[in-house]
């Protein structure tokens, strides 16, 4: 390591949010996407237990952009 470089301390990796499709079909979407969106958070959506999907809130979206990385690119 060089000297006087500083090395950032790993923030702990949480667990994203799962919510199954399900959910979706019985009316539950408005509520999941607004908890997802006011919570400035990502989750998966499974479908028979696997993620099919994942949703992201749009600011956590603007700062990967920001960053300079689209998600589109992969």
């Amino acid at each position: 390591m060089k000297e006087g470089l500083k090395v950032p301390d790993k923030k702990p990796i949480e667990p994203m949010e799962h919510h199954n499709i399900g959910d979706f079909l019985k009316g539950q979407s408005s509520k999941i996407l607004t908890a997802i969106a006011d919570g400035d958070k990502t989750a998966f959506v499974l479908k028979n237990g696997k993620p099919i999907v994942v949703v992201m809130s749009n600011e956590r979206y603007a700062r990967l952009l920001k960053a300079g990385i689209d998600i589109n690119d992969y």
